[in-house]
């Protein structure tokens, strides 16, 4: 989205490569750029006994890397304390996830929740025209008067699929400088501008998991209790134990600890039953699904449309019908079965490279 006045425009800034070229490139352009890191959780208990520290974003070490960018950039800069809205409105509702037996995605979450909606507020109450981010996607006006997201131009980057949620009158306040670049150009914009963090690392897993150790974390969180189970097929026959079903994901093959001629997956969870249903490969097939809390960016023409779709982040887009049902719900139907169709994660509709909307994922059908 071309801006042709300057304005005032807040940048949520991770202390990574990418926010820092976002405002480092709105300030060349002429406009009044304030900086602003969230504080949403406390990393320190997470360093590793050798000293390594963990690739996170929003880490205190990443919110000092931003205040340093930001006067490098010449540009005010603010942290504001999420900590507790976070725990709240993401933390919570991924161990709740969990322990219901379904496999959560936290940065649409965050996305939604904290980003786009307190992060978004804070930048109006500071008087701002806009909040940009450094997601890779791209907005763009339609004949239609609509506001239209789109997939970023880099593919091994887009990041689209976590946007789904956001409403015309939000994108309306949202700018996506690099939606238009890929990430080698960003890196080369990086060391034009000689940003300190040109040549940092990726941010990697959950930010608030940076070990990637879930079960770790959700025990610490909720505590494990007593939730020990069966293993079992789908005929019911008890194969083995096991010590909690947050402890699972459907598609999993490791860790079960079941001996067996042949390969098994966890095919489903039922945590009221405290049941992980395990089979063969070729049970993780889904011909469908069932979303919920499904939202359109794109109003859909029909009850029903075709589409591509995603069912996780790096999935690859694939062929689909959606029939829009009452209730915010909707049924998909793959024009070929997929594997891993797993509740508790969302599926965004596509049309070409533009974002129809999104749900999340009930079951599999």
């Amino acid at each position: 989205m071309a801006l042709k006045d300057k304005q005032r425009i807040v940048v949520a800034m991770s202390g990574g490569v990418d926010s820092s070229v976002a405002a480092a490139l709105l300030k060349e352009e002429g406009h009044e750029v304030i900086g602003i890191s969230m504080q949403v959780w406390d990393y320190s208990k997470f360093t590793a006994p050798d000293g390594e520290k963990f690739g996170t974003c929003c880490s205190l070490d990443d919110i000092y890397d931003a205040r340093r960018v930001a006067e490098q950039v010449g540009i005010p800069f603010y942290v504001v304390n999420f900590e507790e809205e976070f725990q709240r409105l993401v933390i919570d509702d991924f161990v709740d996830e969990y322990f219901r037996g379904r496999t959560p995605n936290p940065c649409v979450r965050c996305n939604e929740r904290i980003k786009f909606a307190l992060l978004l507020h804070k930048a109006r109450e500071l008087g701002a025209d806009y909040l940009a981010t450094g997601h890779y996607a791209r907005i763009e006006g339609g004949e239609d008067g609509r506001l239209h997201l789109l997939r970023g131009l880099d593919p091994g980057k887009d990041q689209s699929y976590f946007l789904f949620t956001l409403t015309q009158e939000q994108l309306g306040r949202i700018l996506f400088p690099l939606g238009g670049m890929t990430k080698p150009e960003v890196r080369q914009l990086a060391a034009r501008y000689a940003l300190r963090v040109a040549e940092k690392g990726e941010s990697q897993e959950i930010c608030f998991v940076p070990d990637n150790d879930y079960v770790r974390f959700l025990e610490e969180e909720r505590g494990a209790g007593e939730m020990a189970g069966e293993i079992v097929d789908r005929a019911g026959n008890v194969l083995g134990r096991h010590e909690g079903t947050y402890r699972y994901t459907v598609g999993q093959r490791r860790g079960l600890g079941i001996a067996h001629p042949h390969p098994l997956y966890v095919v489903g969870v039922d945590a009221a039953r405290r049941q992980v249903i395990v089979g063969p490969k070729e049970e993780l097939l889904a011909a469908g699904l069932t979303a919920a809390n499904v939202t359109w960016i794109a109003p859909p023409a029909a009850e029903t449309v075709e589409a591509t779709c995603k069912i996780r982040y790096r999935h690859h887009p694939v062929p689909c019908l959606v029939t829009v049902r009452e209730g915010g719900r909707a049924e998909v139907r793959f024009r070929e079965p997929e594997k891993s169709v797993t509740p508790g994660q969302a599926v965004v509709f596509y049309a070409g490279d533009e974002v129809l909307g999104g749900g999340w994922i009930e079951e599999r059908r």
